[in-house]
């Protein structure tokens, strides 16, 4: 998404402004900022919505991934962002943004525009895996399950391949219930 598309309050036109604009239909809220109401909101409007919090050197993990990708109307309460290149980048602390040190392997990475986002399966593998240290995941799990169900075999298999780590056996059950119920959704279709 071009710059020029993406309104940030304070650069183009002021929070007053784009209030209005916003109670005349010409643009939506989006993250931090705006964007006119006649675009799609796609992945690449929604990493830019996110843009400002971005630290470079990293990409966006976790339930901030699965909005990118489609999963959820609304962007989580709380980013996560992960490292995605060898070094350690220097970090300042944010409010509502969790940074995961771990690094990123460059084969569960994509680029959309110019900024880095965990693929879809590792992102539905980090929220099966994470959803006992961060309670949110769970609903941010099922809603990437629900836009993307042929990926959850594919965590099941990545959780084989695993081998012993901590919390493996918890996501394991976690992910057999999201199963069930992703199959069930199928059938009431």
């Amino acid at each position: 998404m071009h710059d020029s598309l993406f309104y940030v309050p304070g650069a183009q036109l002021s929070q007053p402004e784009l209030s209005a604009a916003r109670l005349d239909g010409l643009v939506f809220e989006l993250g931090a900022g705006y964007m006119p109401a006649d675009l799609p909101e796609g992945p690449s409007a929604r990493l830019r919505a996110v843009a400002a919090m971005m630290i470079p050197g990293y990409a966006a993990s976790g339930s901030t991934a699965a909005w990118v990708h489609g999963a959820g109307d609304a962007p989580p309460s709380q980013h996560h962002f992960q490292r995605a290149v060898e070094h350690r980048p220097r970090v300042t602390r944010m409010r509502h943004v969790v940074v995961h040190e771990g690094l990123l392997p460059s084969d569960d990475l994509v680029t959309i525009g110019e900024i880095a986002v965990s693929t879809p399966l590792r992102t539905l593998t980090d929220l099966v895996v994470g959803a006992d240290r961060y309670p949110e995941y769970t609903v941010w799990m099922q809603r990437m399950a629900r836009i993307t169900p042929d990926l959850v075999p594919l965590v099941a298999e990545r959780l084989v391949a695993r081998g012993r780590a901590p919390g493996r056996q918890a996501a394991r059950t976690r992910l057999q219930r999201l199963a069930e119920d992703v199959a069930q959704e199928e059938v009431t279709r």
